[in-house]
């Protein structure tokens, strides 16, 4: 044992708190929380390790400790640190997305909106959605049923939606509360899954259409019956007390760990959700913390069923809700199919590739062929333009091997000559690293750019610049233009020979392309609507706004007719844009 360990072995204390380890160039590894940290963390250094936990234990060259409270502020503390400090040893689930609700607004006439939390008191709220899908098919079908605002300002004029019969019309009708509180009850008997009579109530109008040859109208209410019908798909596996609860269970093989879960709202099944990660550790405290991880993002059932003890005791005091095991029943019968979909999961795992969980290998492994340590944090860059206009540049992040989207960056490309791409390589790699050193923030282990060596030799000009010393290297297409090798700055290319880490850095660039694409069009399509807008007579502020939410990309405003447009504008504003876009 390292003498350094031995010291903070004997300074450990009885307490909950948070530990660190930290490798030999103080760079943390491992994040973890403990209710004695005596017990948890000596037992990695005084006990015999394997697999995961034993690497870590050996590069692991001190620890520190954050004594807190109880165990309760160690899981909050740990979570914020890990978020920060993305160490390599924790294995954290890949899905960290939020599910949305459906708000229906309390007060006025009544419009719904996708929500990702509930904090907003002047909404009342349906859900949660496992999907944003789900919840987007949800609005629109209440949109087509129900005469619910649609805008999210009330205009000046009646929109196309008022003509159509799909809205009260506001903006020019003095709407009671009385027939506001009507359909707003209306729509939340909907969402709450009230709908027979809905249905029953199209299902007669179809009919009734098609018994007077009006076939066009007919079909438009069998799309509306077969959407209903799509929503209620999900509602075939229900329990009779409406209870919102999540069933959970847990399978391991081969060093893998399978976490299962089924999602019950409302006593309806909504989705079903499976985590397959590295053992490390006992699996059930992997899988407690797994769950607290889970919810962090999920909102709090009113139950969780999980038929293991020892998990049940671990969480009993850390999540403040109702969790128990089973042993008969239905909810066992539910147990044991979230049982199979673990098992199932680890199936189709062992059958198909492991690159998303061997992340950390490919990476040590791509260290090895270039010849650098292992690079944990990867950023690379792109640009984009078209024939020099909307110029822009983009850094994506990388850490672990997984996508830090919250760190990834966007930039206008400030130098006039936007045709010139090693000039705006240059500009973007010296901003992103100027700003890193001035703030203090950390550097990458990697920088990836996404052309030859001119590409190469313009960045590596602005890290010199900027005074920093990071490894530069650019992705090396093969003649089918797909990522064959990397190329340092003396021009030396290093062929990428294992198909995994090729498919790794393939989907990086991808990714770092996407972004930088994404963001090119979105300003290309500002700016064209912008040009377009102006020294048209009769279009001001507001009504360029106005013609902006309508049609957000200038391909739907070209296709505009002065009919459409004039529901907008006054008729001659109308006639003079559209004989502009023309």
């Amino acid at each position: 044992m390292k003498e350094r360990i031995k010291v903070c072995i004997d300074n450990l204390k009885h307490l909950p708190g948070v530990y660190l380890m930290n490798d030999k160039n103080d760079k943390i590894i491992y994040i973890g929380k403990a209710k004695d940290l005596y017990k948890r963390v000596s037992q990695y250094f005084l006990r015999p390790q394997v697999g995961k936990v034993a690497k870590m234990a050996f590069e692991a060259e001190y620890f520190e400790t954050i004594i807190t409270n109880n165990e309760k502020e160690a899981l909050i503390l740990e979570m914020n640190l890990i978020q920060t400090h993305y160490p390599k040893f924790n294995i954290l689930l890949k899905d960290g997305s939020h599910y949305p609700y459906i708000g229906i607004k309390k007060a006025g006439y009544p419009y719904l909106q996708i929500k990702r939390n509930t904090k907003d008191k002047s909404f009342d709220y349906f859900g949660p959605f496992p999907r944003s899908t789900s919840a987007y098919e949800a609005i629109d079908l209440c949109n087509k049923i129900y005469p619910l605002r649609k805008c999210n300002h009330i205009p000046n004029n009646a929109c196309l939606y008022y003509h159509l019969g799909q809205c009260l019309g506001p903006c020019i009708n003095q709407i009671t509360s009385e027939e506001e509180n009507r359909i707003r009850e209306d729509v939340k008997s909907f969402l709450r899954g009230n709908n027979e009579s809905v249905k029953a109530e199209l299902t007669k109008k179809m009919y009734k259409a098609s018994e007077e040859c009006n076939y066009e109208t007919a079909k438009e209410y069998k799309s509306l019956i077969d959407s209903i019908s799509h929503i209620n798909i999900p509602q075939n596996m229900e329990a009779n007390d409406k209870k919102d609860r999540d069933i959970f269970a847990f399978s391991s093989r081969k060093g893998y760990l399978s976490l299962a879960v089924l999602l019950f709202r409302r006593g309806t099944l909504l989705d079903k959700k499976v985590y397959i990660v590295e053992e490390f550790d006992n699996n059930e405290e992997q899988v407690a913390d797994l769950l607290l991880q889970f919810y962090q993002n999920v909102p709090l059932p009113q139950e969780i069923v999980i038929n293991n003890e020892t998990v049940v005791d671990l969480l009993s005091n850390l999540i403040e809700t109702n969790i128990y095991s089973v042993s008969k029943g239905k909810l066992h019968d539910l147990v044991l199919t979230a049982k199979q979909n673990a098992n199932n999961a680890l199936d189709e795992y062992f059958l198909s590739a492991r690159l998303d969980t061997d992340k950390l290998a490919l990476l040590e492994e791509l260290g090895r062929i270039i010849n650098i340590e292992t690079p944990l944090r990867i950023e690379l860059f792109d640009n984009s333009h078209l024939q020099g206009s909307s110029p822009v540049g983009a850094v994506v992040v990388f850490i672990n091997g997984e996508p830090a989207k919250k760190l990834y960056r966007k930039y206008k490309i400030e130098h006039e000559e936007a045709r010139d791409d090693l000039k705006s390589m240059q500009e973007i790699v010296y901003r992103r690293y100027a700003r890193l050193k001035e703030e203090n923030k950390e550097m990458p282990n990697l920088i990836l750019v996404d052309g030859g060596l001119n590409q190469i030799i313009a960045a590596d000009k602005s890290l010199k610049e900027v005074g920093v010393n990071i490894n530069l290297f650019g992705l090396v297409k093969n003649n089918k233009h797909q990522t064959a090798g990397l190329m340092d700055i003396n021009g030396n290319v290093f062929d990428i020979e294992n198909k995994n880490i090729f498919f790794m850095l393939t989907r990086m660039q991808d990714e770092v392309h996407r972004f930088a694409i994404t963001f090119h069009q979105s300003l290309r399509n500002k700016s064209m609507t912008v040009s377009i807008l102006d020294g048209v007579k009769g279009l001001g502020l507001k009504r360029r706004e106005l013609i902006n939410k309508a049609y957000p990309d200038i391909a739907l405003l070209k296709e505009a007719t002065v009919e459409e447009l004039s529901q907008l504008l006054p008729k001659d504003v109308a006639e003079e844009l559209y004989n502009k876009l023309h």
